[in-house]
């Protein structure tokens, strides 16, 4: 890391507290978001380098409570193939993460930001199917996707549907997974000195936050019509992908 610490002032807080609060309702009307609208707001007030960090301490709280709402659905056998076969590519994406500078580190976020929503649409699209080893494969691919960025759950979801996942399955399966493979990059940007006490301050008010967000998106999906919110959520996030690539292009550090 090598972007000088940022002092978060009182209203900065405030702005990431809302916005948290209306990204997991966005997040739980549509599916997924909450880890792609966070970055474009945060890397000006954090720096770029304590993004990922932050979003993946924050995830810890809100894939917990998931997992013991919908621990009757989990797929033991999945999680734990999954698991085993993205965590050392995980790590390593972690790893990697934390020796890059502020603009590839902006880039990379930026790109990923851009990516994900096309690749979201394809994937759901093609209804692929994957068989034991294809699930390892994929996996493997995540576990280094999920290490160095931020919003790739929908990566994840889209492996365990092919999978042959559905429902409640899908979501608690999805939760201990991601709270898995949370725990092992926390424990790597912390070694790595990514996460000092201000990012454990932001990252607590993320996921304090999001928490109601997630209980008034349950309110919300009886009447409110999924594929406005999730047009709205995907040009919004491919609108902060390109801003973030833009900005570091244009930035001659």
């Amino acid at each position: 890391m090598h972007d000088a610490v940022h002092l978060v002032t009182f209203e900065q807080y405030c702005l990431v507290a809302v916005i948290s609060f209306i990204a997991a309702v966005l997040g739980g009307v549509t599916g997924y978001g909450t880890g792609l609208i966070l970055p474009p707001v945060l890397l000006p007030i954090v720096g770029p380098e304590a993004v990922v960090p932050i979003i993946s301490l924050s995830a810890l709280m809100t894939n917990a409570s998931r997992l013991i709402a919908f621990r009757d659905k989990f797929d033991v056998r999945n999680a734990i193939m999954l698991a085993a076969c993205a965590l050392p590519t995980c790590v390593a994406g972690a790893f990697v993460y934390t020796v890059l500078s502020g603009k590839v580190v902006t880039i990379i976020i930026g790109l990923a930001l851009i990516i994900l929503v096309p690749l979201r649409r394809l994937v759901n699209k093609a209804e692929w199917t994957l068989a034991t080893s294809g699930v390892a494969v994929a996996g493997s691919g995540y576990g280094l996707l999920v290490g160095a960025t931020s919003g790739s759950g929908v990566v994840l979801l889209s492996i365990l549907l092919a999978a042959g996942l559905r429902g409640s399955a899908v979501i608690a399966t999805d939760a201990g997974i991601s709270l898995f493979l949370g725990l092992a990059k926390t424990a790597v940007f912390q070694t790595a000195g990514a996460l000092p006490a201000s990012a454990w301050i932001m990252a607590i008010l993320i996921g304090g936050c999001a928490t109601p967000g997630a209980f008034l998106a349950k309110r919300l999906t009886a009447d409110l019509p999924i594929h406005i919110h999730t047009s709205i959520l995907d040009g919004v996030v491919m609108l902060g992908g390109a801003l973030l690539v833009i900005q570091a292009c244009c930035d001659g550090r």
